[in-house]
């Protein structure tokens, strides 16, 4: 006579709800980056004229904020649901964007590091693009503005570059910021309680050394002696990002193996 032993395959809870856990964070962050991008655009009175968007020439954060909130959002509708009731297709769909994402993170990296020099031709034009744009937005002018002083920084490669915005440039006769730089090019006093916006004015109308009164390195040149100095930090942001995602494939595609042998066991 012989006898056999059935096993029963079943979903592991502990995979599950640590699926779930990870997933709920990253969707509700989702869905407060799309709240705030959308609270910034009515702020704008962008949500009243949706043809301000189109107008706008330079780069507006809030789509970068509602494009990071949009993917963060999906994602984890599609894990979180995908894990409760164990979908395979929504945690398939899940794995697979968070594999791509990845490897679009590590193509970037290499191409990065490959072409140095187009790149920083790239992100210098940019930047120039948007000293353009300064006064068309607001978020974007709050951007810049903290950039330069975070950074120590003025301008692209220069303060000079604020010659090509309009409300800057030395040509123009009916404008009190001829001339000028922002006030986030000054070298302001910690001691000062107030901020001085009007610091800027008529400094690149002067000949003589400016470096008293506004920083004169460029934010490309800042950025360059930035990274080198900061590079485990940058390092180590990149592996903690890249372990989060692995993590996230990881539980994913273990989940699907136990659904599948679950549904396997029933034939």
């Amino acid at each position: 006579m012989h006898y056999y032993r059935y096993e029963t395959a079943e979903v592991s809870c502990c995979f599950k709800y640590l699926m779930f856990s990870y997933n709920i964070i990253f969707w509700l962050a989702g869905a407060a980056f799309i709240a705030i991008g959308f609270w910034a655009w009515s702020e704008k009175g962008v949500l009243l004229d949706l043809t301000q968007v189109t107008r706008l020439h330079g780069f507006d954060p809030v789509w970068l904020v509602l494009a990071v909130g949009a993917v963060t959002f999906i994602l984890g509708f599609a894990g979180c649901v995908g894990a409760l009731r164990e979908n395979i297709c929504l945690l398939k769909f899940f794995s697979g964007v968070i594999g791509f994402i990845f490897f679009l993170e590590l193509t970037a990296a290499v191409l990065a590091f490959v072409f140095q020099e187009p790149l920083k031709e790239w992100i210098n034009d940019f930047f120039l693009a948007n000293i353009k744009a300064y006064r068309e937005d607001i978020d974007l002018q709050n951007l810049i503005d903290s950039l330069q002083r975070l950074n120590h920084c003025c301008g692209a490669k220069e303060p000079n570059d604020w010659d090509l915005n309009v409300y800057f440039n030395c040509s123009q006769k009916h404008t009190r910021e001829r001339c000028g730089v922002p006030f986030s090019c000054c070298i302001s006093d910690p001691a000062d309680l107030v901020v001085n916006t009007q610091c800027g004015y008529d400094i690149r109308a002067s000949k003589g050394d400016w470096s008293n009164t506004i920083y004169t390195k460029g934010c490309i040149p800042a950025l360059e002696e930035w990274l080198p100095r900061n590079i485990y930090i940058v390092a180590g942001v990149f592996i903690v990002i890249s372990l989060l995602q692995m993590m996230g494939i990881f539980l994913a595609r273990t989940l699907i193996g136990d659904i599948e042998k679950v549904k396997f066991s029933y034939y």
